[in-house]
């Protein structure tokens, strides 16, 4: 590559998140426009054959085609990366497509991955199907225990991938402890941070090699479009998946890119509101008699919370699940009934498996985000009949009670 860069903003070196949150990018346009301008075009004109062919060649930094090249891409890739603590990022079209690539720009036949059995139902089928059909093998660990982590490590072990909290359960890995795991033997550590996002939890400042994203979620924050990125060193992502993206064409479209980089600029208060009524509401559900268990990292109760606390900038997130009254009495028949009464009773709540909204939603992962995995993956991760994910968004928390109420109290009729 020349010395020829393509330009950044210009800011002080030592500016904070939230202003890198608004700010990161690329310098304006010769219009001086202050919002970040959307670059809808597939295609960029070069000045003349020598230099597209010196672009194309990567010997010049440039924009080129949007397949892999686009301004308003680059300005959330920068952008993201700034707010995670990493050299850069690259976008993608989807959290799943993050995944993909991952996978595609690190592994080969015969090599070995170690996953947390506790991950999203997608991944688990990725991981565990779709690349299993190239010859790589994944070992399926629980989330929580480091010895049985260490204990899956064989010599051909090349990555390890966890989420933190994951989903549904809200269970917390370790991040510092898989990384050293990671780092003798010699293999890289991702972490999807989709359930934190870099406003209350960064993995690269834990030990980690490269985080994922699905910036259709808290990124975003609106449920408007799909997205997701890998961050991580810039060595790394230049030759290990920019040449994959380029070939493959898995890219972020410039239209999305812009609507979850303007997202990023209000990341950090909609996490800490969020977060606070996850908290209050998951207070409130363990004191509900209809209700057997509370997933939610802030609370005392669960397994991992001071871990979470140090982990997770003192938050538990805007995430928590439940388990309904019934599991125990009359087996998963009447548990999954019970759960669908208390999602059907809602009138506040949205009945959708996304998450990260300002629209509070509510889902039964074991029909729907888990729904494609046989029975015996879901009891291995935890995931019971009885189990209510809800992903609190930006109603008034008091709403949000009497509309889980209405489904709990006519439990007991």
């Amino acid at each position: 590559m020349s010395g020829k860069k393509i330009p950044r903003v210009a800011l002080p070196d030592d500016v904070r998140l939230d202003t890198l949150a608004v700010r990161e990018g690329l310098p304006p346009s010769a219009w001086g426009e202050n919002s970040e301008a959307l670059f809808l075009t597939s295609s960029f004109r070069q000045p003349d054959a020598a230099t597209a062919a010196a672009r194309f060649a990567n010997e010049e930094e440039a924009f080129i085609y949007s397949r892999f090249t686009n301004p308003t891409v680059t300005m959330f890739e920068r952008r993201l990366a700034a707010l995670e603590g990493a050299e850069g990022c690259i976008a993608t079209s989807s959290g799943m497509s993050a995944i993909l690539l991952l996978g595609m720009g690190l592994l080969k036949a015969g090599d070995h991955v170690i996953c947390s059995v506790s991950v999203f139902g997608s991944t688990i089928m990725l991981f565990g199907r779709e690349f299993a059909k190239f010859g790589i093998e994944t070992s399926f660990v629980s989330q929580t225990d480091v010895g049985e982590w260490a204990r899956a490590v064989k010599p051909n072990t090349k990555l390890l991938f966890a989420e933190s909290p994951t989903n549904p359960l809200t269970e917390v890995c370790d991040i510092a402890a898989l990384a050293a795991i990671a780092r003798r033997a010699g293999a890289s550590l991702a972490v999807d941070n989709c359930f934190c996002s870099p406003a209350l939890q960064r993995p690269i400042a834990l030990g980690a090699d490269l985080v994922i994203h699905s910036g259709t979620k808290y990124l975003d924050g609106q449920g408007r479009v799909i997205a997701g990125a890998i961050c991580g060193p810039e060595q790394l992502i230049n030759e290990k998946f920019v040449p994959v993206m380029r070939s493959a064409g898995m890219c972020l479209s410039p239209f999305n890119a812009w609507v979850v980089l303007k997202g990023l600029e209000t990341l950090s208060i909609r996490m800490e509101a969020q977060s606070a009524r996850a908290m209050n509401l998951a207070t409130w559900m363990e004191a509900q008699p209809q209700v057997e268990r509370v997933y939610y990292p802030g609370l005392a109760s669960h397994p991992q919370h001071e871990l979470a606390m140090r982990q997770q900038s003192g938050s538990g997130g805007a995430v928590l699940s439940f388990i309904v009254r019934g599991q125990q009495q009359g087996g998963a028949a009447l548990a999954r009934a019970n759960a669908f009464h208390v999602i059907d009773s809602t009138r506040v709540c949205s009945i959708t498996a996304n998450l990260g909204d300002t629209k509070t939603t509510i889902t039964h992962p074991a029909s729907t985000s888990h729904g494609r995995l046989t029975e015996e993956q879901r009891q291995a991760a935890g995931i019971t009949q009885g189990m209510v994910r809800v992903a609190v968004g930006l109603d008034d928390v008091e709403d949000l009670k009497a509309d889980l109420l209405r489904g709990l109290e006519s439990l007991a009729r």
